[in-house]
């Protein structure tokens, strides 16, 4: 077994796949902002991307280093750029000095269609970064990440409770469980396949041609109970209105940005199949109404919905 260094471990991605990590056996040395319990097979490093002593830290003794942590949406877009290149730039100058040589880093597919978002152009200056560190290194872009503790995709849980769905413009998109991405992840960094080698991934769920947006949010609605749902799609404008809205209401916690507004109106967040991961390393196990389902409840249980 190896042992892991990973970035964004307290995270959403980064906590499913501290606990893949564990479950496959490896140790993990994973980095925190805030103090954490102990944990068996767990060494904190106590620090952020912007501090090099904590990167340091985190990748000695590493065989290799799994880059979950970015920023994915804020109203300052100047911060995407410090977050996601500056952070990963410092992230692999630790690497380089510490001798580890296995970057896994975790991207988006924002990053094919850099000109729609700030987020979209910071992930894929990042992965030019990436490609350019000598590294042995492959790159994920997941599609939309869903599962416990999501918060991306629980206001379509919520609103579909009642019965309605507001969407973006017609399009498709792809989806992943937080455990399948997880269980991807981990596999490529303790894999020595010769294939996963400077490639770029789209892992998804498998289904082929990925989710119409209305198909989704009926997907959705069935998951919280619901035969149906009503899932209009909203105008570009109306969408940049709504954003308005929400950063008058959540300030800087709004979920709905104008850059996110950006990407969201983009038609095509299918992940390519020609740039699926080689069926013999890994293939999802998690088929969409299953999990979707099964994050409703969760939802449910902890009081979220």
């Amino acid at each position: 077994m190896s042992t892991l260094a990973i970035t964004g471990a307290t995270g959403f991605v980064g906590s499913a796949v501290l606990a893949a990590a564990l479950a496959e056996g490896h140790e993990v040395r994973a980095l925190t902002r805030k103090p954490q319990a102990a944990q068996d097979g767990v060494n904190w490093i106590a620090g952020d991307l912007a501090k090099p002593e904590a990167l340091a830290d985190l990748c000695e003794g590493a065989d290799a280093m799994i880059h979950v942590a970015g920023l994915t949406n804020t109203p300052d877009i100047a911060e995407f750029e410090t977050a996601n290149v500056t952070g990963t730039i410092a992230v692999i100058a630790a690497m380089r000095a510490r001798g580890v040589k296995r970057l896994v880093f975790v991207s988006s597919l924002s990053a094919r269609e850099p000109q729609l978002s700030a987020y979209g152009a910071s992930k894929a200056r990042a992965e030019q970064v990436v490609e350019a560190s000598g590294l042995d290194w492959t790159t994920v872009r997941p599609p939309g990440v869903y599962g416990p503790r999501d918060i991306d995709y629980l206001d379509m849980f919520r609103t579909a409770k009642w019965g309605f769905v507001p969407l973006p413009p017609g399009g498709a998109s792809s989806i992943i469980h937080a455990d399948d991405l997880a269980r991807l992840l981990v596999t490529l960094a303790a894999s020595n396949a010769a294939p996963t080698r400077k490639k770029t991934y789209e892992p998804d769920d498998g289904r082929e041609g990925g989710w119409s947006h209305k198909e989704l949010a009926q997907a959705i609605g069935r998951a919280v109970g619901k035969a149906s749902v009503f899932a209009p799609h909203l105008p570009a404008g109306l969408l940049i209105a709504a954003a308005a809205g929400d950063r008058f209401v959540r300030g800087d916690r709004a979920k709905l940005t104008a850059d996110r507004v950006g990407y969201m109106c983009h038609p095509n967040w299918v992940s390519r199949s020609h740039h699926r991961p080689p069926p013999g390393i890994w293939c999802p196990r998690i088929a969409g109404d299953e999990g979707l389902k099964a994050t409703a409840e969760w939802y449910r249980r902890e009081g979220w919905l």
